[in-house]
C-alpha cells in the first residue's frame, strides 16, 4: 500500500531592523533553539496571514508582510527517545519579510517560547549550532542578498478562506 507524501506547511517572517535580525528563542526537543517567528500554516488562512499569526503569537507584535522572500524545503529525521517515536518529517517553508508593528497590549508570548531577542547576521552565523533548522540561516541570507517575490506569487483561492467558515 502507497502511502502519500504530505509535507509540513510552514510560514515564517523574516525581520530586519537597523542591521538585526529578529529571532525567537524556544524550547525543542533537542533543546533551546533558535529560530525566525515561524510555524505551521493551519486550515482556512493564506500564508501571508498565517505568517501575520505566526509572529503574533511568538512575539506579541503585529506583522504585516510585504514580500516573499523564498520557498524552501527540508527535512528533519528525529530519532526515538524517552517514548516518542522516530519522526521523519519534510518542511515547506514560506517565507516572508515585512513590516513589524507594535506589540498587542496583553498579549503573551506562546507556551515554549523563552523570548525574542535582535542578532546580527554575524551572531546568527556564529550559532548555527543553536539554529532549530538550516532554514533560518538560509532565509537570513537570502534576505541580506535582497531576494523578494511579489506577494501576488503564491495564490490563495477564496474556497481555503470558505473552508474555515463551514
Amino acid at each position: 500500500m502507497n502511502k502519500r507524501w504530505k509535507p509540513s506547511v510552514t510560514v515564517a517572517a523574516i525581520v530586519e531592523r537597523d542591521g538585526r535580525y529578529l529571532l525567537i528563542e524556544e524550547h525543542t526537543p533537542e533543546g533551546l533553539r533558535l529560530n525566525n517567528p515561524a510555524g505551521h500554516l493551519d486550515p482556512g488562512e493564506s500564508p501571508e496571514d498565517g505568517c501575520a499569526r505566526e509572529t503574533l503569537e511568538e512575539t506579541t507584535h503585529t506583522f504585516k508582510p510585504t514580500a516573499m522572500v523564498g520557498i524552501y524545503m527540508s527535512r528533519l529525521l528525529r530519532p526515538a527517545r524517552e517514548g516518542r517515536a522516530a519522526e521523519d518529517v519534510t518542511y515547506l517553508r514560506l517565507a516572508y519579510c515585512g513590516e513589524l508593528g507594535e506589540p498587542v497590549l496583553g498579549a503573551q508570548l506562546d507556551q515554549g517560547i523563552v523570548r525574542t531577542l535582535w542578532m546580527t547576521p554575524g551572531e546568527i552565523r556564529a550559532n548555527v549550532h543553536r539554529l532549530r533548522s538550516p532554514l533560518v540561516l538560509r532565509c537570513m541570507e537570502d534576505h541580506l542578498s535582497g531576494q523578494r517575490f511579489p506577494m501576488g506569487f503564491i495564490y490563495t483561492d477564496a474556497s481555503v478562506v470558505n473552508l474555515a467558515k463551514r
